[in-house]
């Protein structure tokens, strides 16, 4: 399919890109303007890949510009966001632009480009501390944080597309993405580039919540298979192992992996306002397999670990390592 991808030059974006171009679909990948011409994440990987995209640049809260990039389109897939939790205390109407009006302005434009499916990214964030689990579709909303308020505001403009003008839209709701080239504001890359700079203490937020991880490549098999789907329209489908392990746990398997022989401790600039934090994610992933026809490859305890050793592989490499700041807590 041709298809529009926002937020290609992002940590799960890059993936889906590679994804996209590997399966023969024709990509046209929307990166973030800047005035150095950086493609982000795009510019490190395979050259060959890279050659196969049509790379453009722009920002999704310009209407005029998204309209003129659907034009020709099969297919948009939306990843483009504002994701940074803490960020979005300091700056929650920037949050409310990019992720509710930017997703407004992409709807728009794929219904007057006739666009055949709209795929929408949405984020376990939004169901809040788990109600009950394994969490299915059908959880509660709850925005405990601006970030996951805005990311309800446009799961929900989405749908109303899909129920008003009969956009064929499908909302895929990833559970916690890890991997190569995620941002340094993620647990785990916290994580490992303090183990990798050396550090003995490797100050973290809060230890108890439980997350959910799915491997990078897991999540961007799981966003091309929605191209596939004849079901799930209107709906929302997890994405998501089925597998929880607390922040502090995770800790302990990457310390071992390794051999760092360090301790964490709770960074009182790290905790999140305490009606904030997320408690417990942990998905049901039933539906993913239904709908996509996808589970992950990556799964379990030995899963995990195995995930995380590819991913200390990646952190660790001097060349990946460079791009990171250790030493700084990134908001």
């Amino acid at each position: 399919m041709k298809v529009f991808l926002t937020g290609a030059d992002g940590f799960i974006g890059s993936h889906l890109a590679e994804e996209l171009v590997r399966s023969g679909h024709q990509v046209r990948a929307l990166c973030i303007y800047n005035s150095i011409g950086s493609h982000g994440w795009l510019d490190t990987i395979d050259k060959d890949v890279k050659a196969n995209m049509e790379i453009v640049m722009g920002d999704i809260r310009d209407p005029y510009h998204m309209a003129q990039l659907a034009k020709g389109q099969q297919a948009i897939m939306h990843l483009a966001a504002l994701i940074a939790i803490p960020f979005s205390y300091v700056a929650p109407d920037l949050y409310v632009q990019t992720n509710i009006q930017g997703t407004l302005n992409l709807l728009n434009a794929a219904r007057d480009a006739g666009i055949e499916r709209f795929i929408h990214t949405s984020t376990s964030e939004v169901y809040g501390t788990a109600q009950y689990v394994p969490m299915d579709e059908g959880h509660v909303l709850q925005g405990q944080s601006p970030y996951s308020a805005s990311k309800i505001g446009a799961d929900m403009m989405v749908k109303s597309f899909y129920t008003s003008f009969e956009l064929p839209t499908l909302t895929i709701r990833p559970f916690n993405t890890y991997g190569p080239r995620q941002s340094a504001r993620a647990v785990i890359p916290t994580i490992i580039s303090q183990l990798a700079a050396g550090k003995k203490e490797i100050n973290l937020g809060s230890l108890t919540p439980t997350r959910d991880f799915t491997y990078v490549t897991d999540t961007a098999k799981g966003f091309e298979r929605a191209l596939h789907a004849s079901t799930g329209f209107g709906e929302v489908t997890n994405l998501g192992v089925g597998f929880e392990v607390t922040i502090g746990q995770t800790f302990d398997i990457i310390n071992e992996l390794m051999g760092a022989g360090a301790v964490a401790t709770e960074d009182p600039n790290r905790i999140r306002p305490a009606n904030s934090e997320v408690e417990r994610l942990f998905s049901n992933n039933e539906k993913a397999k239904t709908v996509l026809g996808w589970e992950p490859e990556i799964k379990g305890v030995e899963g995990f670990r195995a995930g995380l050793a590819k991913t200390i592989d990646w952190f660790t490499n001097p060349v990946n390592l460079a791009k990171y700041r250790p030493d700084e807590y990134t908001v």
